[in-house]
């Protein structure tokens, strides 16, 4: 996630020793927590990350399974989830959301005026798809969907930032984080089992339609949020974009600030995050193609995600947020991380037996498994981060842990297409997912890597406070 501006904020090692005047941190009890769930920014918070979730399957994996019902080949399935590198791409342009107020958009603010102007694009995009469908060939739909990429992309960056900056203590950041994570889940789950099960009766345009009006659940929850004081005294006491110094601070002060923190401990985090998720990304535009050519139902699906899914996603989040607590992040990473294996390389399983219990439990250890990693590695990012930076810092942390991911998935209808002469088709999709699960040994050894370098928990710190 010496600073080039002295205002910047540093967050404090869990593992390092507070100074002597320093007061002790009272321990928060479960009443605490419950009080602190019942603070407006949280719901604001679950709506938000409804918001961030939403776009991010409709130009993936349902997508995919769209592409698939229209008789798209597996290679074009695979290599138009490029459009989702935006994802990866988004550092590049954090830092104008970092520091600057979009036209009009900015009277609500910097944080909501980017969040309601891509909110906006969003729904646009998705309309847009639904508009021109298959039938206009791929460059036309594809062009819609990198549209919503880059949209969503940049929704994300200012989320993030205000996730984190909303915050008042650590405990809050957490809470912000689970909120977000929930939400983000519950997005996922329409987007990857209630459109499913809505495509196979009212048709894919008409459900893409729907998703776009539901972007206005953002939208609201954009109205009623604030702005991060803290942040924005921060941010507008650095000199201005256009000058000198300011460009200078607003290019490449995040990452001078990222290293002198974290010094050669920074590039072996960096290179952990960039490897954590690639079980859960590479086979991901096989997904639903798998399902289709498996024979299973579009209702059963649906049915399967909108319930287990939905049980067992909830299950993993709270799960991953205790482990944090009980435990550390880093071993809390690691349980993320085996979990993230036997999630993806359980869908071997399905190529030699499916039916709907098989089904059920295979689909359930997946949602526990990604909900689990999900909050893991978000936690942790978000510990990384400096107030004054915090959009540009998250983004190139989190753009680190998309772009190889991005990258290797647009090859995985070329890797089961390879193997299929060898293994047969199902065999040639339980091979692939059983290689990718295998993916995972890396990111592991880093973890351990860290955890000599930093200490048992990491480099979780107390929030950023202004200097």
């Amino acid at each position: 996630m010496s600073d080039p501006v002295a205002s910047s904020a540093q967050r404090t090692p869990a593992n390092a020793s507070p100074p002597a005047s320093a007061p002790k941190r009272r321990k928060r009890s479960a009443l605490d927590v419950v009080r602190a769930l019942r603070q407006p920014k949280i719901a604001v918070m679950l709506a938000l990350g409804f918001a961030s979730g939403l776009p991010f399957l409709l130009t993936a994996n349902t997508f995919g399974y769209w592409l698939r019902d229209e008789g798209t080949s597996l290679k074009a399935i695979g290599f138009i989830s490029w459009v989702g590198f935006m994802y990866a791409f988004k550092v590049y342009w954090s830092p104008l959301v970092d520091r600057l107020d979009i036209p009009l958009f900015g009277k609500l603010g910097r944080r909501r005026g980017w969040m309601l102007f891509c909110q906006i694009l969003v729904a646009i995009g998705l309309v847009g798809m639904a508009l021109v469908g298959v039938s206009a060939g791929l460059v036309a739909i594809g062009a819609f969907a990198l549209l919503v990429a880059f949209a969503s992309a940049t929704q994300d960056i200012a989320i993030d930032a205000w996730r984190i900056e909303a915050a008042d203590n650590s405990d809050e950041v957490g809470l912000l984080t689970s909120a977000a994570q929930l939400g983000y889940r519950v997005a996922l789950l329409i987007t990857d089992a209630a459109i499913i099960a809505a495509a196979e009766r009212v048709g894919w345009p008409i459900s893409y339609v729907a998703m776009a009006v539901l972007m206005a659940v953002g939208v609201a929850a954009t109205f009623f949020a604030f702005e991060p004081q803290r942040a924005d005294e921060v941010l507008h006491s650095k000199p201005p974009l256009w000058s000198g110094r300011g460009l200078v601070d607003a290019l490449i002060g995040p990452f001078v600030d990222f290293f002198r923190k974290h010094k050669i401990a920074g590039l072996v985090i960096l290179l952990m995050v960039a490897l954590y998720r690639l079980p859960d990304f590479i086979m991901g535009p096989m997904y639903n193609p798998y399902y289709h050519d498996l024979g299973v139902s579009k209702d059963t699906v649906a049915v399967v995600r909108g319930s287990f899914g939905l049980v067992f996603t909830f299950v993993g989040l709270g799960a991953a947020g205790l482990t944090a607590i009980r435990i550390g992040i880093l071993p809390t990473l690691i349980v993320g991380l085996v979990l993230e294996a036997f999630g993806t390389g359980a869908f071997a399983l399905l190529a030699l037996h499916v039916n709907d219990v098989v089904f059920a439990i295979v689909m359930s250890l997946d949602a526990f498994a990604q909900a689990f990693a999900g909050v893991a590695l978000v936690t942790y990012m978000s510990s990384l981060t400096s107030l004054g930076y915090t959009a540009t810092q998250y983004a190139m942390l989190s753009s680190t842990y998309a772009l190889l991911g991005k990258f290797l998935k647009g090859f995985s209808g070329v890797a089961v297409d390879t193997l299929t002469p060898h293994y047969g088709l199902l065999g040639a999709y339980a091979t692939a997912f059983l290689g990718t699960a295998l993916t995972a040994i890396p990111a592991m050894l880093l973890i351990l890597l860290l955890w000599k370098m930093q200490g048992r928990h990491g480099s979780q710190g107390a929030p950023a406070e202004a200097g």
